[in-house]
Parts: C-alpha cells; sequence; structure tokens
C-alpha cells in the first residue's frame, strides 16, 4: 500500500511539472560566501545556465538540522512549485533523513559531494530502500588524501631533516570525523603515511573545516610540540589557518614547515604558486556541475545506471606550478568559458561515458 502511495504521488507530481523548465534545487551545506561552497555553486550556476534549467540553491550554514528543514519545506511547497531533483550532501550524517523527507512528496533526490556512509549502506540504498534517492556521484576524497600525503612527505623527506629520532614529524588537521569526505580523506593520509615509516603522526587535530578553528589548534600544538615539520590539511581554509598559525609562532611555512592543502581556489593555487602551500590537490569543486549534466540527461530519458547508481570519480588532481598558471588562465576569473552541454549524452549521442577529470579541462 505505501509503495501504491508512494507511486500516486510520483505520478501526480511529474503531471504537475510536466509544463515547466527542469527545475533543480541544491540544498548547500555551507554558507553563501564560503570559499568551497561558493566555487562549487558558482559552477553549478554555469552548467545549469549552459543546460537552460532552472537552478535554485538553499543554504544550511553548516547545521545538519538546518539542511533537513530545508528538505521538509521543500516538500511541503504546492506541487506546481516543487522542484524536479533536490541535490543533497551527506554532512554528518544528514542525506538519508532528508531523502526520506523528500521522498515522501514524490521528490527525486541525488547526494552530490558526499554519499551514504559504509555504515548507512547496510540498510539504505538509492532506488531500494530509498526509492527515490537516484543515486550519487563524489570525487574519490580517499585519492585526495593520499595525493597530498605522498607528495607532501616527499617533498619533506627531500627539503627537511629529520629529527633527533631520524624521523620526520606530522600533524593531520581534519575537518570531523563522520562526514564521508573528511573520513576518506584522512584514510587516504593513513595508506600513504603506512608506506612511509621515517614519518611519524604525532596528533591529529579537529577544526570543523574553519580557518580559525584550525589556527587556535595548531597554535596549541605549536606550544607543547614545536618539532613539527609537516601538516597536512583536509581543505584550504584550514591549511590557511595552520600557516596563519605557523607565522605567529615565527615558523616559516614552505620553508621549515611543509603544509598541504585540499581544493583549489584562487587563494589557495597563489599559494602553491608562491610557495606558502606545498602540496595542493583539487577539482571536486566541479562535483555539482558534473551531478546537474547527470540528471539533465536522466530527465531525457539518458539514465545514468550503466555508469554505477553510487559513482566515485576520480575528479581530483594533484597541481603542479605549471597547473597552476593553466588553472588560473582557466578559471580565475570564473567559469564563462565552460560550456557544459559538451559532457551530456542526452545532447551528445556520440558520449559513452562521464569523464569528470579536471585535467581534460586544462588542456
Amino acid at each position: 500500500m505505501h509503495a501504491l502511495r508512494l507511486g500516486l504521488i510520483l505520478v501526480l507530481t511529474l503531471f504537475a511539472q510536466s509544463s515547466h523548465a527542469l527545475r533543480v534545487t541544491f540544498i548547500n551545506p555551507g554558507y553563501a560566501d564560503e570559499g568551497f561552497w561558493f566555487s562549487a555553486t558558482q559552477t553549478m550556476q554555469k552548467a545549469a545556465d549552459s543546460l537552460k534549467l532552472e537552478f535554485e540553491v538553499l543554504h544550511a550554514k553548516r547545521d545538519p538540522a538546518t539542511a533537513l528543514q530545508l528538505a521538509r519545506e521543500l516538500a511541503n511547497r504546492p506541487a506546481s512549485e516543487r522542484p524536479d531533483y533536490v541535490l543533497l550532501v551527506n554532512d554528518k550524517g544528514s542525506l538519508v533523513r532528508g531523502a526520506q523527507a523528500l521522498g515522501q512528496a514524490g521528490i527525486r533526490s541525488f547526494a552530490v559531494f558526499s554519499g551514504l556512509l559504509p555504515q548507512e549502506r547496510k540498510r539504505w540504498l538509492p532506488r531500494k530502500t530509498l526509492p527515490l534517492l537516484l543515486g550519487s556521484l563524489e570525487a574519490s576524497d580517499r585519492e585526495a588524501g593520499a595525493l597530498t600525503s605522498e607528495a607532501l612527505i616527499s617533498k619533506g623527506l627531500r627539503q627537511l631533516n629529520p629529527g633527533n629520532d631520524g624521523k620526520l614529524h606530522m600533524v593531520a588537521v581534519v575537518g570531523d570525523r563522520s562526514t564521508p569526505v573528511a573520513v576518506h580523506r584522512y584514510e587516504g593520509l593513513r595508506t600513504a603515511m603506512a608506506r612511509h615509516p621515517q614519518v611519524e603522526m604525532d596528533g591529529t587535530l579537529v577544526a570543523n573545516w574553519r580557518r580559525e578553528d584550525a589556527a587556535e589548534q595548531v597554535a596549541q600544538l605549536l606550544k607543547k610540540n614545536p618539532a613539527i615539520q609537516l601538516i597536512w590539511a583536509g581543505n584550504e581554509r584550514m591549511a590557511f589557518g595552520a600557516i596563519d598559525a605557523l607565522r605567529a609562532a615565527g615558523r616559516q611555512p614552505g620553508k621549515d614547515v611543509l603544509v598541504s592543502a585540499i581544493h583549489s581556489s584562487r587563494e589557495a593555487v597563489q599559494a602553491l604558486q608562491d610557495g606558502t602551500i606545498s602540496t595542493l590537490a583539487g577539482g571536486n569543486f566541479m562535483a555539482g556541475a558534473w551531478a546537474l549534466v547527470m540528471l539533465y540527461d536522466h530527465h531525457n530519458g539518458r539514465d545514468f545506471v550503466d555508469e554505477g547508481l553510487e559513482s566515485v570519480q576520480p575528479m581530483f588532481m594533484l597541481f603542479e606550478r605549471p597547473d597552476a598558471s593553466a588553472f588560473l588562465a582557466r578559471f580565475g576569473s570564473g567559469v564563462e568559458a565552460l560550456d557544459f552541454a559538451a559532457y551530456s549524452k542526452h545532447l551528445n549521442p556520440r558520449v559513452k561515458r562521464y569523464n569528470f577529470s579536471l585535467a581534460t579541462l586544462l588542456r
């Protein structure tokens, strides 16, 4: 009976929406002016413009309870005002309840940037136990963690002298301990660390993805352990917080302490160029735009099921200085030059597999 009711709601919703342009709403977990989320949303808007779809952004302001409330408000809209799809981020375990709230109103959802956690997947699956959660698209955050930490360690071994124990000493600054993005990046770090016994992990700091929190945490650690030589950070905001703390302590980032970062904001790429940041990986800011391409194709009869419902794509690339110059030339003033229609299977039948690598856009 429940399945029949859900099916009837979906049919009525689709009928009510059949006369308007494709509508997609993104529940952004961050703030409107937050670096990464600003870049991601700007790129999504460009994709929406390229594909001629209506795009709406709602901001949860780093509060999972607000994200859930926004999903419920979308579900309570009159049928004629509801989006066709809602993009959700699994910020601190908010995905399942958000998809459920939308599904009860017959609204299809899709997870982007972070999908189901392994423990959630034991009970919940797209299109099955969550029938209107169509799937997910994530960048390979394990790859990002491994790329940046491997490069950081390699540079440290070449440029720095080990401590009295014969080892280099590292600290990790993570966003949190529950979001899939944070968990997977840290797993990539630990994989790289296992290959380098000459590097000692002296601690893991939780900085809530914030520059200010990272600065405070690193400053406290440096007072207790001034021997730190390598700082791995889970995003660029926390990397800049670590750099703030190093400078305040009279240390020289890029010289006596090497710092890594993830996310290709303009500020981070420029810091890589001037040597303040020693290693940088980026590209996942494009995930939301690629998700819109997938949903556009789905709406037009080209389901992405053959690519996998829970897709993890190698979007990250490790930046070297020539890559940084190419990136700034291409994206330094935004993404106006990109036409996302060129990546649609519906509009380009010769496209058989999606290629969501940032490197392809820098050629």
